[in-house]
């Protein structure tokens, strides 16, 4: 599927029930579209199953109480609309989009409580997250701006405002070539990238953010609990960007770009070495068993 993301054909699932693709819309004065009240999960369908699609619904709705916002829907009728939006436009194979925000109603201000949240969930094929670097290794930036002190920010929910560094970081990587950039935290720890986790090799061993300021990824616990049933230590731990120099491995985890080798971070070069290639080959396995 091709075009612009609002003039396909398709079903979207809004509010309860299956709508065409071209009239999912949401009005001009909706609270999320002015104060980014919005929360949303990435999902994958492989061969006809979500992976982990159940807690993706349930931290949606963790995201949403983070929010101050009650999503009207359980995890299990977020299922059940995840399903019938891949059953309605026929995919096996599928990147799943679920959004819960606050609408439009009597509120337009910073305060929205009388105002409903909403629920939509959509889907459509997609590849590659960064192309051909599966192969070859991503080349990342290193990101002018840092994830937020948690004391600003619900650093635990995946919600839409928290993406606006992300997305102003991503669109300067691409400037200079690169596929994404990497981030720090708000004490010069190494974090993440723009909407991945990132893990290194050393010595046979894998080091990866602590993540006490920025999303605890599905993916990065589903990989770290791989890495420990393959008897690999992991070091869960903060990283100083002096430590880059030494890493002989890197790799990024995430919803969409699944688990991605790096082969470079700014003046930092990395082999898309044996363990990389195996974490990346089990991974396959495991969404797909």
């Amino acid at each position: 599927m091709a075009g612009a993301y609002d003039d396909r054909d398709g079903k979207i699932w809004m509010d309860g029930k299956l709508v065409e693709w071209r009239d999912a819309k949401v009005h001009i004065l909706t609270h999320a579209l002015h104060y980014a009240s919005s929360v949303f999960e990435g999902e994958r369908c492989y061969n006809g199953k979500i992976f982990k699609g159940h807690e993706h619904s349930h931290r949606l709705r963790r995201s949403a109480e983070l929010l101050d916002m009650e999503i009207p829907y359980s995890a299990e009728e977020i299922d059940v609309a995840k399903d019938a939006v891949l059953k309605a436009n026929g995919w096996d194979n599928a990147y799943v989009r679920a959004i819960a925000w606050r609408g439009s109603g009597e509120d337009m201000g910073v305060a929205a409580k009388r105002n409903p949240v909403r629920l939509a969930v959509a889907a459509w094929e997609w590849g590659n997250y960064y192309g051909d670097a599966k192969m070859k290794g991503a080349k990342l930036d290193i990101a002018k701006w840092r994830r937020p002190d948690p004391a600003t920010i619900p650093s635990e929910a995946k919600a839409a405002g928290l993406y606006m560094i992300c997305t102003m970081s991503k669109h300067a990587a691409e400037a200079k070539g690169c596929s994404d950039a990497m981030m720090f935290d708000y004490r010069g720890y190494v974090a993440e990238a723009t909407g991945a986790n990132i893990f290194f090799v050393k010595d046979g061993e894998v080091h990866t953010p602590k993540p006490d300021c920025f999303l605890n990824g599905i993916t990065r616990q589903t990989v770290i609990q791989m890495l420990k049933d393959m008897q690999i230590k992991v070091h869960e731990r903060h990283i100083m960007p002096e430590e880059l120099e030494g890493f002989e491995q890197c790799w990024l985890t995430g919803t969409a770009a699944e688990v991605t080798p790096v082969g470079r971070i700014g003046t930092y070069n990395f082999e898309v070495g044996d363990l990389t290639k195996r974490v990346a080959l089990e991974y396959e396995k495991l969404v797909r068993s």
